[in-house]
């Protein structure tokens, strides 16, 4: 649940991006004010279709700018082991299935 506890790990001037809602909305943003933390909501389907968005991804990755942080990678068959893992909780990363 990303919530206010969650700004204690972002630098003062930081960013935070979610695409997801926030646990008391705004609490979370007035907290992040006062830590001089700036939010930014996204929305998965303003992108949809957006090839140009998906390849500056690619781009910032393969470049090292953006990191990406994989837990684990399985075979299609292991998809449900890889959901379990996930459930269960404590997965530092994502779990990605490769085609």
């Amino acid at each position: 649940v990303i919530g206010a506890h969650l700004l204690g790990a972002i630098r003062k001037g930081g960013r935070l991006a979610s695409v997801r809602g926030v646990t008391g909305q705004r609490a979370f943003e007035e907290a992040a004010k006062r830590q001089g933390v700036e939010l930014f909501a996204t929305f998965v389907h303003d992108y949809d279709g957006r090839r140009d968005k998906l390849d500056l991804l690619r781009r910032l990755a393969d470049e090292g700018k953006l990191t990406l942080r994989v837990a684990d990678r399985f075979p299609p068959e292991e998809a449900a082991h890889a959901h379990r893992l996930l459930e269960a909780g404590g997965v530092r990363g994502r779990l990605i299935l490769v085609f």
